[in-house]
């Protein structure tokens, strides 16, 4: 298959993220079946227009906050140089509306939508547009086949008018050979717990900090550790001093992948309080390495978290709940165990080959159907 794909960053944008692991892993191995991909995507200051990443063709045009402008003449130019077999739309920002440009097999991508969670990370204006441009889905992408990578994802499609016969749910994968356990890499010796993501408001931080501050009545060792950069850091240190946590936290900054596996096969659990997400591949991750995941049991979360055998769901925006959540976990060796247990059985079943079989059959499938 000749394969025209629009995602609004590469694997090599410094703003990327698990969108684009989760674009790059699947379409790779489309290449390696044989198929050609073609990206267009946004660029950066001092990025090359074109590249090659994982053998797809990635063409960069304009910058993070034009690409919504110049993505669509992209895509035209594009369609027009090449004949191609089908065009894969990834909806991780605001959606481009590609099927109103051509009238080839469309594939859609989701996931997750932002809903009115728009409201508490962008300004107003902002917000209010990436709100009224999700509601134009169901309409303008009637003739779409949907990947949805959740059942919390497929669900809010459904509510907001997208036919359920259109959505497939297909979950992400994870590398269970680079994530694992490690015999050689001991447990902290203090409870350890681990936020591994983008400082974002949404994300619920916030709701870690309060909770550490209960933990920390009974275990006064205990730790947070927050790997990651991101727009909410100022606040989230300003949160730091006014609830005089002092060195109980930990802000660690962007890590390598390397340093990620060691700070989760170290962690006592790993903590995700966020309002929502798409899937929440951290905690797979962490799962991989037998640690327990602590997430809200928010859309999203509720899917990568299986709770009592992966690890454990609170209430959004519950701290005291989430306090004991780590109580529990801290408390507990054998519950650990037998979380971190299940967590790694859970996530060997989740491989990356499977996810773009998956897809690919998927894909074939709609080309097929059109």
């Amino acid at each position: 298959m000749r394969i025209l794909a629009v995602n609004w960053l590469d694997l090599e944008n410094p703003q990327a993220g698990g969108a684009e692991v989760h674009f790059f892993e699947i379409f790779k191995r489309f290449v390696g079946a044989g198929d050609v991909v073609t990206l267009v995507c946004s660029g950066w200051k001092g990025a090359a227009p074109r590249t090659t990443i994982d053998g797809i063709d990635v063409r960069r045009i304009g910058g993070r906050h034009t690409f919504a402008a110049l993505g669509r003449r992209a895509v035209r130019q594009a369609l027009a140089g090449v004949s191609y077999d089908v065009v894969v739309e990834d909806v991780n920002k605001i959606p481009l509306y590609i099927p109103t440009l051509t009238n080839l097999p469309m594939y859609t991508i989701v996931p997750h939508l932002f809903g009115k969670t728009a409201f508490q990370e962008a300004s107003l204006p902002v917000a209010t547009l990436v709100w009224l441009a999700e509601r134009l889905i169901p309409r303008l992408y009637r003739r779409s086949a949907f990947h949805a990578i959740s059942e919390s994802t497929r669900d809010e499609l459904v509510q907001r008018g997208v036919d359920s016969s259109s959505i497939r749910v297909i979950y992400p994968g994870v590398d269970s050979q680079w994530f694992t356990p490690d015999g050689a890499t001991s447990r902290a010796e203090a409870p350890t717990f681990l936020y591994v993501g983008r400082l974002k408001r949404y994300k619920g931080i916030d709701m870690a900090l309060r909770a550490l501050q209960g933990v920390l009545v009974r275990f006064p060792e205990a730790i947070l550790q927050i790997a990651g950069e991101g727009s909410d850091r100022s606040r989230l240190l300003g949160l730091v001093d006014n609830l005089a946590l002092g060195n109980s936290v930990q802000f660690l900054g962007f890590v390598s992948e390397e340093e990620k596996r060691r700070l989760l096969r170290r962690a006592w659990a790993h903590i995700f309080p966020s309002v929502k997400e798409g899937w929440g591949i951290s905690n797979v991750e962490a799962s991989a390495c037998g640690t327990p995941a602590i997430a809200a049991d928010s859309p999203g979360l509720r899917d990568s978290v299986v709770h009592g055998k992966t690890g454990l769901l609170v209430p959004f925006g519950d701290h005291r709940a989430l306090t004991a959540a780590m109580l529990d976990i801290a408390a507990d060796t054998a519950l650990r165990e037998r979380l971190g247990a299940g967590g790694r059985d859970f996530a060997v079943g989740l491989s990356w080959e499977r996810t773009a079989d998956q897809t690919r059959a998927h894909v074939m499938e709609t080309c097929g159907a059109s």
